[in-house]
């Protein structure tokens, strides 16, 4: 099979022919169809993170494809199953945090294109008790994308707790952000998107955002400020700077959501402490989805209530479409179709 391997943090990633590999005990060989290129991905390709992945490895947590083999003890997925292959590629199923519905947290779980090989790839093994069933109505295409990006906002606005009528202000118009609006309009908020390209924000437009922001020529504080203030402010962008105006845009009582992981290199998030406690500001990590929340993604987009904007590329492009994406050259997400 072919697949993009990371053989070095300081390298481009290298295609490589490897053998399909078989799937062990309670897992499930899936042949896939499409995969997402998360910014996740680039941090892991690069060595981004405190907690680095071993070269080397293929990335890749938003796999779609048909199950074509199960291994030992599997007997609740079939050959023939579509399924997508999510961040969370395993948890314990016994913590405390998995029993109570916060299984993204499980210290020891094991996540997809990081600590095991992803989905950059013709084939993947993956636990078969952690892939979830893609419906029909909804595309491997689209599928893709909503498997991180769609579950990962979906998670953030309900973390949030966002209650119709509020305010909700979007930093960052991407893979990410673009689908943030929307799920945010789903409950109700009127929505502000801030991004630096008048093309992110033409396109927050079109998805439903209520008031558009241009951090690269205004002030988005100011901005936000001049509409009454954000309730809730959900920060994607990659940028320290872009974190800590969220918080600043933010109304009495506000909610800051973080969900972007800068690099360690770009430094900490500066938040003030006088502000954050007489303001009643709650600051609010928020990473991923679980199984039941990539369901209900998959349901909403079932249901028309949802819109990916994706661009198809090759595997062989990888290189080009991580270069595409660090430089902005991408109109939200793009999609490996293998």
């Amino acid at each position: 099979m072919r697949a993009a391997v990371v053989t070095g943090f300081d390298r481009p990633l290298e295609i490589q022919d490897r053998p399909v590999p078989e799937p062990g005990p309670g897992q499930v060989l899936v042949q896939l169809e499409t995969c997402g290129l998360c910014h996740t991905d680039i941090h892991a390709a690069h060595g981004d993170w405190p907690v680095k992945p071993a070269p080397p490895f293929v990335p890749g947590h938003e796999g779609v494809g048909v199950v074509t083999a199960l291994g030992e003890g599997v007997a609740h997925r079939a050959v023939g199953d579509r399924v997508a292959i999510a961040w969370l590629g395993h948890a314990c199923g016994r913590c405390g945090y998995c029993v109570s519905g916060w299984e993204t947290l499980c210290e020891e779980q094991r996540n997809s294109g990081y600590s095991v090989d992803g989905a950059f790839a013709e084939y993947a093994v993956a636990d078969a008790n952690y892939v979830v069933a893609v419906p029909e109505g909804v595309s491997s295409f689209d599928a893709a994308p909503l498997t991180c990006a769609g579950v990962t906002t979906y998670k953030a606005i309900k973390v949030a707790q966002v209650t119709p009528g509020e305010r909700v202000a979007v930093f960052g118009i991407g893979g990410l952000g673009h689908l943030a609006v929307q799920y945010a309009r789903l409950v109700g908020a009127e929505v502000i998107a801030v991004d630096l390209t008048d093309e992110k924000l033409d396109l927050a437009r079109e998805l439903g955002a209520d008031h558009t922001v241009n951090a690269a020529t205004t002030d988005p504080v100011q901005a936000i400020a001049d509409l009454g203030g954000a309730d809730v402010a959900v920060a994607l962008a990659v940028t320290p700077k872009a974190f800590e105006q969220a918080f600043a845009s933010l109304r009495r009582g506000g909610r800051l959501v973080c969900v972007g992981l800068p690099p360690e290199s770009e430094g900490p998030m500066h938040l003030p402490i006088f502000q954050t406690v007489l303001f009643g500001i709650s600051v609010i990590g928020s990473i991923v989805g679980t199984r039941e929340d990539l369901a209900e993604v998959f349901r909403l987009h079932a249901l028309g209530r949802t819109r990916v904007i994706a661009e198809p590329r090759k595997l062989e492009e990888v290189n080009e479409s991580i270069d595409d994406v660090l430089h902005a050259r991408t109109s939200a997400r793009l999609v490996f179709e293998l």
